[in-house]
């Protein structure tokens, strides 16, 4: 199936989108929902899913409980635990592709290279892997933040002869047993990937960097007659997403420095942070090098109840005083101790900040979105960039959440994209594009309020580019992003008859 400017007997525009996680499949369904179905969702793989599709790693999971973590057009799923795993959210994916008409407008193994916003005929070109060049009204980014794997820039890397890999391209085929391995680093994909290698190795070397906090994670299977009870009664399930949603809230709270209350969600989780460390964990010097040195949520807060009991086993080490260089046999610290493994596995995490990339998005003048966000990335409402019409992202800057689902932040902005595509056929536009002020207000407005929240407490985290700016997180409640993108404010955008002015094409230049 091809895609082109021309729309389906007036249904609404032609629309583009990259990406079938979460993200895609959502705009897709938010599209159908206004009565679009001029649209196709690109796919690189051979199968919806996004991050769950990639993420095969021993223990991936959820750290949302999954009553939460689904769409809300899609929230009765018999899910088996409190806590999704990557193979049944992944399945959960499938199930939503299928039941709502979306792999019909899926096209897999088509990988996007780039796009360049032709401004005379007012449409996206979307260029391929492979040549082919695809053309669209409107297109709509749902790469997400979390894609490119964080490989580590070491020392001597390339002469290590043992194998290496990054948890998001997990090598099943190794076999751990009896191997001594290093894991570097600790944030959420070790902390569930740890415990299950753990088991199997002979001896486990963990580099980190700085410990995290971590708190328990409340999980277990639904049983039986609870799942039959809510299969019976569906308002138990709505119930107990709503508390989650708000339980959330409160915990952001905590990251917004409320008062009253933050400091009542704060105290209760760093209680539960203490206690558990203490309860698993006897070693003192131990217990005091995973004590972190800054607020609880600075960093993303650690769920699991076996990181810190794995920690504490005799054959796992726990590693902070940096790294070296890599030989052919082992890993130097910067003390000078040599420990020689048989693989390194990186927990590394993901380039986060980098969010479109590798793709090359060109828009009015040529100007590239890249180098536009060299600095770091910013969006009005983390969805729209001026001087690129029609181009819309999801899960795009400042749309992470430090606590929350970001199932709800999609559904939001999935809703409000299909908002504009309908505005686009009800008045024959060619385009919509933020005015330049009106971005730059609503980002000033972030950054001045990220100074209060707790993701500017001095650490070093993925929310934040190399210069400390916080481009990933949202710094409010979830149920305000709600309020502020329910509908598109048409006074803060440029409208572009469908024949394009010469003053559009003017202010291009």
């Amino acid at each position: 199936m091809n895609v082109s400017a021309k729309q389906a007997n007036g249904a609404g525009p032609s629309v583009v989108i990259i990406g079938s996680g979460f993200g895609g499949l959502s705009m897709g369904h938010s599209l159908k929902q206004a009565g679009i179905e001029s649209f196709t969702i690109l796919e690189k793989a051979q199968d919806v899913g996004g991050v769950w599709r990639e993420n095969t790693y021993p223990g991936a999971a959820c750290d949302v409980p999954s009553h939460l973590y689904s769409f809300s057009f899609e929230p009765h799923y018999p899910w088996s635990c409190r806590y999704g795993k990557q193979a049944e959210i992944l399945d959960y994916l499938r199930h939503v592709a299928r039941k709502h008409d979306l792999l019909s407008h899926v096209r897999f193994g088509c990988e996007v290279l780039g796009a360049d916003y032709d401004e005379a005929r007012g449409l996206w070109r979307i260029r391929l892997k492979g040549g082919e060049v695809l053309e669209a009204n409107m297109l709509v980014s749902a790469v997400g933040q979390l894609h490119q794997p964080q490989i580590p820039q070491l020392k001597g890397l390339e002469g290590f002869k043992g194998r290496t890999f990054h948890s998001a391209r997990w090598d099943h085929g190794y076999d751990f047993k009896g191997k001594t391995v290093a894991v570097i680093g600790t944030g959420p994909s070790a902390v569930q990937l740890v415990p299950e290698i753990a088991k199997e190795v002979k001896r486990l070397h963990l580099y980190q960097r700085s410990p995290g906090w971590c708190v328990p994670k409340l999980d277990r299977p639904y049983r039986r007659w609870e799942r039959r009870l809510i299969e019976a009664f569906p308002l138990l399930h709505d119930f107990d997403r709503m508390r989650i949603f708000w339980t959330f809230e409160l915990l952001n709270s905590a990251l917004l420095r409320k008062p009253i209350l933050g400091t009542i969600a704060k105290t209760f989780l760093r209680t539960s942070a203490e206690v558990l460390k203490h309860l698993q964990v006897r070693n003192r010097a131990l217990r005091a090098k995973l004590t972190p040195d800054y607020p609880m949520g600075c960093k993303r807060t650690l769920l699991s109840n076996e990181w810190m009991r794995t920690l504490a086993q005799p054959h796992v080490e726990v590693i902070s005083e940096g790294i070296r260089e890599v030989t052919a046999g082992g890993i130097r610290a910067e003390d000078g101790t040599l420990r020689e493994v048989d693989a390194i596995v990186y927990g590394t995490g993901f380039a986060s900040t980098e969010f479109l990339a590798p793709m090359e998005i060109h828009g009015l003048g040529g100007r590239s979105l890249r180098e536009r966000w060299k600095n770091g990335a910013e969006a009005y409402l983390g969805m729209s960039v001026s001087g690129f019409p029609n181009l819309f992202v999801v899960y795009g800057p400042n749309t992470n959440l430090g606590a929350g689902s970001i199932i709800y932040m999609l559904e939001q902005q999935t809703r409000y994209i299909a908002q504009a595509a309908t505005v686009l056929r009800d008045r024959g536009l060619a385009s919509l594009e933020v005015r330049v002020d009106v971005q730059h207000e609503f980002n000033a407005m972030l950054q001045k309020r990220n100074k209060q929240t707790v993701f500017e407490a001095g650490c070093h985290s993925w929310y934040l580019t190399a210069d400390g700016r916080n481009t990933n997180t949202w710094v409010g409640y979830m149920s305000e992003y709600g309020r502020l993108t329910r509908t598109p404010n048409l006074a803060h955008y440029h409208l572009v008859p469908a024949k394009a002015s010469d003053e559009a094409l003017a202010r291009a230049a």
